[in-house]
């Protein structure tokens, strides 16, 4: 199962990333390594055919409508739990700390430490028992996103759904679910954001 994973988390890494030339040319390396695994591409499927079929300035600005115009598609894990709260800043510390504590330099490539794609990716190529803990511990980030893409009607969907596959437990059922799961306090010293957002996620203590 662990090179399952592995394949899992970087294909789902590439396809939640911004999309160019270098991108479009690893849709056969992905479709070939998912192709190993009974059932593995079904979830990616829709999102490759896209990236093969859509030309890449329509692609791109796709994109970019959908997850760096606004919030309802955060890929950063801690904005779900905490906003633009004080308390992100060490929340963020302790993505880094992981990063260090695999004595391996992590490229953020100007990109927050809890970018998705960037922890599947350390998940995949680096550490994948740490990087299934970051997952598994902003589970309920990775479920409410998944909930959004599916209300949009977004395919990415299916990709959070195989990721979240991997973790322990079943996905909840609807947001109220996820909200339980989170537990309950929300953010506060909300900057820019209603403390009560509906988009954020109740704030567990550390």
């Amino acid at each position: 199962m662990s090179r399952r994973d592995r394949v899992l988390y970087l294909a789902a890494a590439w396809c939640l990333s911004y999309p160019d030339e270098d991108l479009l040319g690893k849709v056969p390396l992905m479709r070939a390594a998912l192709a190993e695994f009974p059932g593995a591409g079904a979830d990616f499927d829709e999102v490759l055919d896209a990236l093969e079929s859509t030309p890449l300035m329509e692609s791109q600005a796709g994109y970019v409508r959908e997850f760096d115009l606004g919030k309802r598609h955060a890929l950063h894990l801690s904005y779900w739990t905490d906003g633009d709260t004080r308390r992100r800043g060490e929340v963020l510390g302790s993505f880094k700390a992981a990063y260090r504590q695999s004595d391996v330099l992590v490229d953020t490539q100007g990109e927050l430490p809890d970018y998705l794609p960037m922890v599947l990716e350390y998940a995949a190529r680096v550490d994948l028992e740490a990087g299934r803990g970051l997952l598994g511990r902003y589970r309920a980030s990775l479920e409410m996103l998944r909930f959004g893409l599916l209300r949009d009607g977004l395919p990415h969907a299916r990709i959070l759904q195989a990721v979240c596959a991997t973790l322990p437990g079943k996905s909840p059922a609807d947001e109220q679910a996820v909200m339980r799961m989170a537990g309950y306090g929300p953010p506060t010293e909300a900057v820019g954001l209603d403390p009560y957002d509906p988009r954020l996620l109740p704030v567990k203590g550390v």
